[in-house]
């Protein structure tokens, strides 16, 4: 079942930690408009289930150190995956009976199919706006977890809280040069794309900030 589907509690919190990142009782409780105590029984649920891990925040001043939950690597197995032993046995396949250069133009050329089909529907929005929610809903579709948000100064940002071919990726860093350029050629060109957090690079998730040109 697809965690962004289903209604039961617990999915509902594991859901809100792959948005949110470490969150405290707290902030669970106020996602899942729950009380903490309902909120600290799923999570400690979650915890017998191995999905969930707590770690310990310390304040910067004075006060107590907080508890913060987080989903451990159990967890993402519950989320959509669009890779498999046949995509990387593929992968590893094309590189050693063609060599790196055919492999990047397989990439290459996946990207562009993407990006056709993906113009269709993103291009019929006028405002830029439009044209990132729509892009944002066709990756949640496609298992990335995508929402957009406001960076405050004008610009919007493009989070993708889940990565469906992570392990591709990380078997071909080519997938994620071509994300971005991907993003550019479908936003158009009065949109410029810079990704400021990368999932595979450390980060969280993989941000991209979204602002009309100059």
């Amino acid at each position: 079942m697809n965690v962004l589907e289903a209604s039961d509690p617990k999915r509902q919190v594991i859901a809100h930690l792959k948005r949110s990142g470490p969150s405290s009782t707290r902030a669970v409780a106020a996602s899942l408009g729950v009380t903490d105590v309902a909120a600290r029984q799923h999570l400690f649920g979650l915890e017998r289930q191995g999905l969930v891990q707590q770690s310990t925040s310390r304040p910067s001043g004075r006060g107590r150190p907080s508890v913060l939950w987080s989903l451990t690597p159990l967890a993402n197995d519950l989320f959509p995956d669009r890779h498999d032993a046949l995509t990387l046995d593929l992968i590893d396949g094309i590189r050693t009976a063609l060599g790196e250069d055919a492999l990047l133009r397989v990439i290459d050329a996946r990207t562009r199919r993407q990006a056709a089909s993906l113009r269709k529907v993103v291009r019929t929005q006028a405002k830029l706006r439009d044209r990132v929610e729509a892009l944002a809903e066709q990756r949640t579709a496609e298992g990335y977890m995508a929402e957009v948000e406001d960076a405050g100064d004008g610009a919007l940002l493009l989070i993708e809280h889940h990565c469906p071919i992570c392990d591709a990726a990380q078997a071909c860093q080519r997938f994620c040069i071509t994300e971005l350029e991907l993003f550019r050629d479908v936003l158009g060109p009065d949109a410029d794309v810079v990704r400021e957090e990368h999932l595979l690079s450390g980060g969280e998730r993989c941000r991209y900030r979204i602002s009309p040109k100059a």
